[in-house]
């Protein structure tokens, strides 16, 4: 692991050893959530063993390294870190390069349409946002209509910052590649300012309204250790796959 994401990541995680025992809902690196952390007691679950063939694949290839290919999920500890500003001195680095690449990368293989660095294991002020037009047409033209939905081109922005330019709260059904399989409604300030720069340095600003201002949101949230379900409306938190159960 390069000297930068080992650094971040010790104030995030602490300095324990591997385990062979991992927890149930650990999250992309699987033995992050052993027993040595310092996780409340019960939150975690019970402790099962790594199949076999797991742990043969871990000693072959090695402990994966952030950032990483999958996203992590709700539990795993640098979700709910404040994420480190970029430095000067790391913006042409190829640590941060392979960043925000690997970012890019996720997000189009996830097909979803704002990803940040924290979700990759990487507690860092790096966002990526994207709606390509094929996946805005994808939803109904109802939908798009009521939801303000407007295709936008990549944007990736370092160390950005969030002005409000219209506090009137909409509201709306919310998901995160994070906490997997679910969404709830969720208030979001009708429009917004993002800035910050780019990843060859340079400044960039985008004023946002309706759909593309909720993604940003959504996105400066997760530097800040914040998911949607702390500011969703508890009532309408869903399993998407809860008619499978019944049909």
């Amino acid at each position: 692991m390069g000297r930068l994401w080992g650094a971040l990541l010790l104030r995030v995680r602490g300095s324990a050893g591997p385990a062979l025992l991992w927890k149930e809902g650990a999250g992309a690196g699987g033995v992050r959530a052993c027993s040595s952390t310092a996780a409340p007691d019960g939150l975690e679950g019970p402790a099962r063993r790594r199949s076999y063939w797991r742990y043969v694949r871990r000693l072959v290839r090695g402990a994966p390294r952030p950032p990483y290919m999958q996203v992590c999920q709700v539990g795993d500890p640098v979700l709910r870190t404040v994420a480190a500003p970029v430095e000067p001195a790391q913006l042409a680095g190829p640590e941060l390069q392979r960043l925000v690449q690997r970012l890019v990368q996720v997000m189009r293989r996830r097909q979803c349409v704002g990803l940040s660095a924290p979700q990759l294991g990487v507690p860092l002020q790096v966002l990526a946002l994207e709606l390509p037009e094929a996946l805005c047409r994808a939803c109904a033209p109802r939908l798009r209509e009521l939801r303000q939905m407007e295709p936008f081109p990549l944007r990736v922005f370092l160390n950005p910052s969030l002005r409000v330019l219209d506090s009137r709260l909409v509201t709306f059904p919310e998901g995160c590649e994070s906490v997997a399989g679910f969404l709830a409604w969720v208030p979001r300030f009708q429009a917004v300012q993002i800035s910050g720069l780019d990843p060859r340095g340079e400044q960039v600003v985008w004023q946002a309204s309706g759909w593309a201002a909720r993604i940003i949101q959504h996105e400066m949230d997760h530097l800040q250790g914040c998911l949607f379900i702390d500011k969703m409306d508890s009532r309408t938190f869903t399993n998407i796959h809860w008619m499978e159960v019944n049909d």
